[in-house]
């Protein structure tokens, strides 16, 4: 069994937001990866309104997953559902997927279809360079309110400007269609309200609830991977 995380929106170091949870499945000899998303600037080429985009980081994951035949679970983190939507669609080593306060979209859907009205309040949409980031003044309270100081200090310098385009691009797969799929809700999500995940969840084959923030591979690093082994 090998783990693949996909990361979320608006991040880099896909990584470092997942190492506590990676060393403890290494503990278990469990191997995982965490591939680089074009359209947060991560390839080289800047994100921007003629950046990279979700067919970028679609075929970014796709290179990860087929590159070893061994079983495998996606973690799709967020915005990071989106991408596994159509990046694990069709490929047989992909098992499992574990959507964590994500989405799973139909075919032709886009992340503008999961949203409300206009941006949300952390969020800073540049319209002139056709990028959107987290304000870093919110990104604790938001999304690290249960984490370690440590982490809630270092977050900051993994945040990416991502390429606003991603954010009306539709899925060509349904992914989740196709795979036996779990939802993690967090229920002390600030990001991602949790009764919006329930209704999120509702297309998931099985729904699990965690006490923990947007990111619980940071701040429940254990309960993560107990869950990941346990698929």
């Amino acid at each position: 069994m090998r783990v693949v995380f996909v990361h979320g929106a608006c991040v880099r170091d896909g990584s470092w937001w997942w190492r506590r949870t990676a060393e403890l499945l290494r503990e278990r000899g469990v191997p995982s990866a965490a591939p680089e998303l074009p359209s947060c600037g991560e390839a080289g080429q800047p994100a921007g309104a003629d950046g990279p985009g979700l067919p970028e980081d679609v075929a970014a994951v796709r290179r990860v997953l087929r590159a070893d035949d061994e079983p495998t679970v996606v973690v799709a983190h967020s915005y990071g559902g989106i991408v596994t939507a159509e990046a694990a669609a069709g490929i047989g080593s992909v098992r499992h997927l574990l959507l964590v306060s994500s989405y799973l979209p139909e075919v032709g859907q886009s992340l503008s279809d999961f949203g409300e009205d206009g941006p949300a309040p952390f969020l800073d949409v540049d319209a002139d360079s056709g990028t959107f980031g987290v304000r870093p003044e919110l990104l604790v309270d938001t999304f690290l309110q249960d984490c370690v100081p440590e982490d809630q200090e270092q977050a900051g310098h993994h945040l990416a400007r991502q390429s606003v385009r991603v954010t009306a691009q539709p899925v060509g797969a349904a992914a989740w269609q196709q795979v036996p799929t779990t939802y993690l809700v967090c229920a002390q999500d600030g990001g991602t309200p949790p009764g919006r995940q329930r209704d999120f969840a509702r297309r998931a084959g099985r729904i699990v609830e965690l006490h923990a923030g947007h990111h619980p591979f940071l701040s429940r690093p254990a309960a993560v991977r107990d869950l990941l082994l346990s698929l």
